[in-house]
């Protein structure tokens, strides 16, 4: 069902970048010991590449350890397409920010999966912001 203010109209809010596909390309978990009070340390990584059928492929990279306990490295990549004639920087814009944002949230239910494991404290990423990763 569409809703929509009276004297608004019905425009095209259809998205040029367009997720194609999404694969989770690695996901290890491997225990080291028991449940301790250390702090999960990671670091994520951003990979963005252009295949020759003219998608973008975007993957993210988290490894993290928590020291004594666990190691756990989780790798997720995107395949997204712009359609439409669009400038070069607005496509790098979108590729870097908008495509992050969108799989964003399958890692860090990745994480939170994995790490629900007995013995373990889950983990939660907290909300990035993209905008100040990539600097504005």
């Amino acid at each position: 069902m569409q809703m929509r203010r009276e004297g608004e109209r019905m425009g095209n809010y259809n998205s040029i970048l367009n997720l194609q596909k999404l694969v989770f390309d690695r996901i290890e978990f491997d225990r080291k010991g028991f449940k301790n009070t250390q702090e999960l340390k990671f670091e994520l990584q951003v990979q963005i590449g252009l295949n020759e059928d003219d998608t973008y492929k975007v993957t993210l990279v988290l490894k993290g350890t928590k020291q004594d306990e666990y190691n756990i490295d989780i790798s997720l990549s995107g395949f997204f397409r712009v359609e439409g004639q669009v400038e070069d920087k607005t496509v790098q814009d979108l590729i870097k920010k908008n495509a992050v944002a969108i799989l964003m949230p399958y890692l860090r239910s990745e994480l939170t999966l994995l790490t629900a494991q007995p013995d373990t404290d889950s983990v939660v990423l907290p909300p990035f912001n993209i905008n100040k990763m990539f600097g504005n």
